[in-house]
């Protein structure tokens, strides 16, 4: 393919001027960027975008960290993120995770290296001391709770989400509620389990670990809620899920048990995906694609370190 000197060589120009045609400058005789241009044409030459990037100090590539892709929350999360990201003739690097803290390490890394021009993190498993270690790397914005830190975030108040959601139970007779979550670890799980345990202590209701279900992410694992539902002697008569597709897998199962919703069992989904349209769930709203363009746009605006609040809604259906 040859590189810069070889088509200064074959053109009989300097190297500058190769440059000067690579680059699209106006001040190039027409007689040499046609030489430069028929030179490039016959050796095949690309230009080496690494050293082009490392000249500009840009890569026009945002790395985006999340722990999962197949799973609807971080996916529109992410289709908010691409969405500006287009708009603003950038590339993303997906970084899937898993929630291991090596390869969230190995995507601060990165960033270090110059392999990326920021970091999106949709959701952690390291502490803040190892992000702010990376700071000084480039900017990187948090999907969560960020303030009182130095590390600009965008999130949702999932304390205020859940609380809602329970409230609604409570105003429908409910006392008896028990929840679905995707992990018990992590801030946004935190703020939903403090919420469920605070609500539940004004009611004088015990918190029963058996109406407590994790590792629900997918619409398979509300089928396995519906099948342990219904072996307990003692059942919950609401339940508060944080996935549409747990509670559309919970919703179908219950049918093919015999569980009825929600004369039985009171049904609120997260996220109003349209999987909740479809089965009628009554669901919290989360704009998760604001949340991505949000989050791509304080990228955009580094300057300063802000915290910005995306707000939620509770929409009323058939399943409470």
């Amino acid at each position: 393919m040859g590189n810069i000197r070889d088509i200064a060589k074959k053109a009989g120009v300097s190297v500058s001027t190769v440059s000067r045609v690579l680059n699209h400058h106006p001040y190039v005789k027409e007689d040499k960027r046609q030489a430069v241009l028929k030179a490039i044409e016959e050796m095949n030459y690309t230009k080496n975008m690494n050293a082009v990037h490392l000249s500009k100090g840009q890569t026009f590539v945002v790395g985006v960290v999340l722990p999962y892709i197949n799973q609807s929350y971080f996916s529109a999360v992410l289709e908010g993120i691409a969405e500006e990201a287009l708009a603003s003739d950038y590339q993303l690097m997906i970084c899937q995770t898993n929630y291991e803290i090596k390869q969230e390490i190995q995507a601060l890394e990165m960033l270090k290296m110059k392999q990326v021009d920021g970091l999106l993190i949709c959701s952690r498993a390291c502490d803040w001391e190892v992000i702010r270690e990376y700071q000084m790397y480039g900017p990187i914005i948090v999907c969560e709770d960020g303030r009182g830190t130095d590390v600009s975030s965008v999130f949702i108040d999932h304390y205020a989400a859940f609380e809602k959601g329970l409230h609604h139970l409570i105003e429908q007779g409910h006392r008896r509620i028990g929840y679905c979550i995707g992990r018990r670890t992590g801030v946004n799980s935190y703020q939903r389990e403090r919420a469920y345990r605070n609500i539940m202590n004004e009611l004088g209701e015990p918190i029963r670990e058996e109406w407590i279900f994790d590792q629900c992410l997918l619409l398979e694992d509300g089928e396995r809620v519906a099948s342990r539902l219904i072996k307990l002697t003692s059942r919950p008569t609401a339940l508060l899920v944080t996935n549409d597709q747990v509670a559309a897998g919970l919703v179908l199962q219950c049918q093919h048990l015999g569980i009825r919703v929600p004369e039985d069992l009171a049904i609120i989904g997260f996220d109003n995906q349209s999987i909740s349209h479809v089965l009628q769930l009554t669901t919290i709203e989360l704009p998760l694609k604001e949340l991505g363009r949000q989050l791509f746009q304080l990228f955009l605006h580094k300057d300063n370190v802000k915290h910005i609040e995306v707000s939620t809604q509770l929409i009323k259906r058939l399943t409470v």
